[in-house]
């Protein structure tokens, strides 16, 4: 059996759903709006047990022999309690944590284990690894000092900034008009990085398959092209040198599931900025056909 764990209706956990009723495989899902009026336990004797209970219907989690999960933050489900005083929202808590834990003990294939995702919550930390593995990363500037900003300005002429946590923010240049705010980072460490001038690629990673999308774009963050410029994404390759890094590093890092984010210049050299252990990778997968879920799925059921 396989488990998915997030909201029916949110558009990778559907595309997966679809993949799997193609394959004929069975799967039971755990509907995150559900987590106020369900019941969970772990219990251990020669081996780990684990139930789901939601009234009459007891899911036993020791059946899944994969799961696939993409958890929201309980705090956005408008039908959860807001009151984080709350018995209701205790419970709700209490349940997500259960259920995160489970998915670290578990020995089932889980995409991805929650402590496998966690270098995504610090953005140095996860470059920091990016070029363990042999990728070239931009040069960056972590501060709280409005000095070291300008010094390092200077240095490479052309600067980006952007978050430093998981959080999505937009990457933005930094302009002559931003410089009576850097002072705000005094209180907020701040992630800056030499600006690479070239083409943005998307490369996720389903275990050893990769699949690339090139994405034409004259907007500073393609996320939001829609904003400032239009956006075309297409199906491409990569050659096989950097295919094969891409799987090392997702290997290194204990993901079966990542989306990669590459950009390369005009000499040809490729760069890496982040890698996404939870991908929405239906906005590639819808624009330029690739078969990412049907992947996904067929991992899932190769357990």
């Amino acid at each position: 059996m396989i488990l998915l764990w997030g909201l029916p209706d949110e558009r990778p956990i559907a595309r997966v759903v679809e993949e799997l009723d193609r394959l004929g495989a069975p799967w039971q899902l755990i509907d995150q709006r559900d987590e106020g009026k369900i019941s969970a336990e772990i219990a251990f004797d020669h081996r780990l047990h684990a139930t789901v209970s939601n009234g009459p219907r007891v899911l036993h989690l020791d059946a899944a022999t994969a799961v696939y999960h993409r958890c929201q933050d309980p705090r956005n489900l408008s039908q959860n309690v807001s009151d984080s005083q709350s018995a209701a929202w205790g419970h709700i808590l209490a349940i997500e944590d259960l259920l995160l834990g489970w998915l670290e003990i578990t020995s089932a294939l889980v995409v991805n284990r929650p402590s496998h995702m966690v270098s995504n919550a610090s953005k140095p930390y996860q470059l920091a690894i990016i070029e363990s593995c042999g990728l070239r990363v931009p040069e960056t500037l972590v501060t709280t000092n409005p000095r070291a900003v300008e010094a390092f300005w200077a240095r490479h002429g052309d600067v980006i900034f952007k978050s430093v946590s998981g959080v999505r923010s937009k990457v933005a240049r930094l302009r002559e008009t931003d410089r009576d705010r850097l002072v705000d980072v005094t209180f907020c460490p701040t992630q800056f990085q030499q600006f690479i001038l070239g083409v943005d690629y998307r490369v996720h990673v389903v275990y050893d398959k990769v699949f690339t999308t090139r994405i034409k774009s004259g907007a500073e963050d393609y996320r939001y092209s829609q904003d400032e410029s239009p956006l075309t994404l297409s199906v491409c390759e990569i050659d096989e040198r950097l295919q094969q890094q891409c799987i090392r590093m997702c290997s290194a890092m204990g993901l079966h599931l990542a989306g990669i984010d590459l950009r390369r210049t005009v000499d040809g050299e490729w760069y890496c900025f982040e890698v996404n252990p939870s991908p929405a990778f239906t906005f590639y997968e819808d624009a330029t056909g690739q078969p990412i879920a049907a992947a996904i799925a067929q991992l899932l059921v190769s357990r």
